[in-house]
């Protein structure tokens, strides 16, 4: 049999030097007793080669029984069942790690060429990494679905950008992966790793419009300065109900049923003014109304209230309220300010109210002063001829 140095020499990749030594120095762990034993089958190859696979596949059993007992024990403590599925999850890639092994020492014992024993034991080696990755994607699926549902403490984790997350999570356990795979088989990881940054520099460079929206998003959704449903205004002047908020764009509804698609990079750094925020989704109307000078200015507070606490979609709590503003250039300035229940009703209760003041002001015989101008002729031209 070749040794890992004439292997090398002839130009085959190098070995995987820690699983080979640790399989080299297997027969160092067995019991001095049973070393005549184990010599004995030795000889046989295809006996070593089977009873060390037998072996292997009962203690990976045994191990992953042992493995399951022992942390069922302490998951029993809990009142989630994430813990049960996170063991349930590992247990094929714990028992392949152990089964393997010994798969590779049954490779040794056949007593093939170095070229070709090498190769084997580097394919099981792959398998393994593989098997583990794939096992990665499916606790990392795991992990962000329950932090998802615990929004007190991760807000930033939520249903919408768990995409996001499980995205990156799987690029990241995919590079970790081809690494450990390229070392495995013998290829210097650095070269592919400069190739990579500069192709990122260049997406990067080509797509940074779409990252910019991307990463806009991400953040929208984790800081929530809004939801779906809400009425925002612009600073741009666009008011609507969001109707969507995806990770590249967000879409208004305005109230002339026009569907607006704003790029979150845009509307991520603009000034919001979310209506159906804060303590409570009500929302205030002002009605502004002048009354002439003159005007018993109790009596216009009287009727003002009464238009407004007659009107059924004005709410009761908070109370609607009279304020006398200003002295103005020909009118005694008031404001009415009622709360409604929601935004969307602004336009149409504004009316209603606008309509009502009139006709009350009107049967109170309260004057709404306008502007006039009156003119004076202070000498007719003469007709002499």
């Amino acid at each position: 049999m070749q040794t890992a140095g004439a292997t090398e020499a002839n130009g085959a990749p190098p070995p995987v030097s820690d699983i080979t030594q640790a399989i080299n120095n297997l027969s160092s762990y067995i019991p001095d007793s049973w070393q005549p034993y184990w010599e004995q089958i030795q000889s046989i190859p295809m006996l070593a080669f089977i009873v060390t696979v037998g072996l292997g596949y009962v203690l990976a059993k045994i191990a992953v029984m042992v493995f399951t007992k022992s942390l069922s024990q302490i998951t029993k403590r809990t009142k989630s069942d994430v813990d049960d599925q996170l063991i349930a999850t590992l247990k094929k890639p714990f028992f392949l790690t152990i089964f393997f092994f010994f798969l590779g020492v049954a490779v040794k014992t056949v007593g093939l060429s170095a070229g070709l024993e090498g190769g084997l034991i580097r394919i099981l080696a792959s398998l393994l990494v593989i098997s583990w990755m794939m096992r990665g994607f499916k606790v990392l699926h795991l992990l962000l679905d329950t932090l998802s549902r615990n929004r007190a403490r991760f807000e930033i984790i939520q249903p919408k950008t768990i995409p996001l997350f499980e995205l990156v999570g799987k690029i990241l356990l995919i590079g970790l992966g081809s690494y450990i795979l390229l070392i495995i088989w013998g290829i210097n990881p650095t070269a592919w790793l400069a190739s990579a940054g500069v192709i990122g520099i260049a997406v990067g460079f080509a797509a940074k419009d779409t990252l910019a929206n991307l990463f806009s998003g991400f953040f929208i959704i984790a800081d929530t300065p809004y939801k779906v449903g809400d009425f925002v205004n612009l600073d741009s002047g666009e008011r609507g109900m969001v109707t969507h908020v995806g990770m590249r764009s967000t879409r208004l509804l305005t109230r002339d049923d026009v569907e607006i698609t704003i790029p979150n990079n845009v509307i991520g750094n603009a000034k919001i003014i979310n209506e159906s925020s804060g303590r409570w989704e009500k929302s205030r109307i002002r009605i502004k109304v002048g009354a002439a000078y003159g005007s018993d200015s109790k009596q216009v507070c009287d009727v003002l209230m009464a238009v407004a606490n007659q009107h059924d979609e004005v709410v009761k709590e908070p109370a609607a309220r009279v304020r006398f503003r200003s002295f103005g250039a020909s009118s005694l300035d008031f404001e009415l300010l009622v709360w409604i229940a929601q935004p969307v009703l602004r336009g149409r209760i504004s009316h209603e109210l606008h309509m009502q003041v009139y006709d009350a002001f009107n049967q109170a015989g309260i004057e709404i002063p306008y502007a006039k101008q009156d003119l004076y002729i202070k000498e007719f031209p003469s007709n002499k001829v």
